[in-house]
C-alpha cells in the first residue's frame, strides 16, 4: 500500500483520471490518503478523513511512508483557522492555504506557519459562528473552501472545524446521527436534509435559531426553514423539500 499527503492549498479530486473529468471533492493542505491505484499521470486515492475515493494528479501530492501516514492519521486535529493564510518553505516560497487545513504536516514538509490555528475539540456551540465564516461563498460542485463550496462540503468543513467528523456527501451525512421528529425539537447546529421527487437526499444545511437555515445554494446563504422545507427569501418560493432533521452531536 502507498500513502500520500496534499502538499498544496487546494487540489481537485476527480471522478475519472483526466483533467476534464468532474470534480467530486477536494483535498486541502495536510489531508492524508491511501493510494489505491497508481498510473503514469494519475492516482486513485481514499481520503483518510471521510474514506472518499477519487483520482488525483500525481503532480499534486507528495508520497509518504506508512509510519508517517499512521502518525498523521492518529494525531490530534490541528487546523488553520484563517480564511486564507500562507505556509512557507525553507527557501521562503509561499503557499496559500484556506481555512480547515491540517497543520500536522508542517514538520513533515519543514514548513512554517504564522497564522491562527487551533487543536480542535468537539464544540457544538461554535458551529453557527463558524458557518458564518463561509457566508456568501460561491457554490461549487465538489468544493470545500470559502472560494467555492457545495452543500455537503460546507457542512463537513464547518463540523470539522469544531472537532466533529461528517461524511462527504449529503446522502452519507444523512445516515449519521439521531433523527428528530419535528423542527421544534432541533437546536442550532443540527442538520436538515432534503430530498428530490425520487426520495434521494440531495441537499443539506445547518439549522439556526428562529427557523432559519444556512446552506450552500448558489452561494452560502440564509433562508427560512419550515415543515415543508427551505423558503427562499429572494425568490419567495420553496426550493427544497424537507426529508429529515438529524442531531449529530
Amino acid at each position: 500500500m502507498r500513502y500520500g499527503i496534499c502538499n498544496l492549498g487546494i487540489v481537485p479530486i476527480r471522478l475519472e483520471p483526466q483533467d476534464s473529468s468532474e470534480m467530486v471533492t477536494q483535498v486541502l493542505y495536510g489531508d492524508q490518503f491511501k493510494v489505491l491505484e497508481q498510473r503514469k499521470k494519475w492516482s486513485r486515492i481514499r481520503i483518510a478523513f471521510d474514506k472518499y475515493e477519487g483520482w488525483i494528479d500525481n503532480k499534486q501530492y507528495l508520497e509518504i511512508n506508512a509510519e508517517t501516514y499512521d502518525k498523521l492519521v492518529n494525531a490530534k486535529p490541528y487546523l488553520s483557522k484563517d480564511l486564507i493564510q500562507y505556509v512557507s518553505d525553507k527557501s521562503n516560497n509561499l503557499y496559500p492555504i484556506p481555512i480547515g487545513c491540517d497543520l500536522n504536516i508542517l514538520d513533515v514538509l519543514d514548513h512554517s506557519f504564522e497564522g491562527h490555528s487551533a487543536f480542535t475539540e468537539k464544540d457544538k456551540t461554535n458551529i453557527i459562528p463558524t458557518a458564518f465564516l463561509y457566508l456568501n461563498a460561491p457554490y461549487l460542485w465538489g468544493g470545500k473552501t470559502p472560494f467555492g463550496i457545495d452543500c455537503s462540503g460546507f457542512t463537513q468543513m464547518v463540523y470539522k472545524l469544531n472537532g466533529i467528523a461528517l461524511n462527504r456527501d449529503a446522502s452519507q451525512q444523512a445516515a449519521q446521527g439521531e433523527a428528530l421528529s419535528f423542527i421544534e425539537e432541533s437546536e442550532p447546529g443540527d442538520l436538515a436534509f432534503f430530498d428530490n421527487e425520487d426520495g434521494q437526499i440531495i441537499h443539506v444545511g445547518i439549522i439556526m435559531e428562529d427557523n432559519y437555515i444556512i446552506h450552500a445554494h448558489g452561494k452560502v446563504r440564509i433562508d427560512r426553514l419550515d415543515h415543508s422545507g427551505i423558503y427562499n427569501i429572494d425568490k419567495k418560493l420553496h426550493t427544497h423539500k424537507l426529508r429529515v432533521i438529524k442531531k449529530i452531536v
